[in-house]
């Protein structure tokens, strides 16, 4: 289950960062906060 939410985690962040290079800088920050609350280092939504 770590290793799903690690790779949920990395595409939101990633996500995050192409928004904002295509200048959708609300909705990058809000993917790449999202991907580091997701993330098992962060605090985990699902447990």
């Amino acid at each position: 289950m770590d290793t799903l939410l690690w790779i949920l985690a990395v595409v939101l962040v990633i996500a995050g960062i192409v928004a904002i290079v295509r200048k959708q800088l609300l909705w990058g920050i809000v993917l790449i906060v999202v991907g580091l609350l997701v993330g098992p280092g962060g605090v985990s939504i699902l447990s």
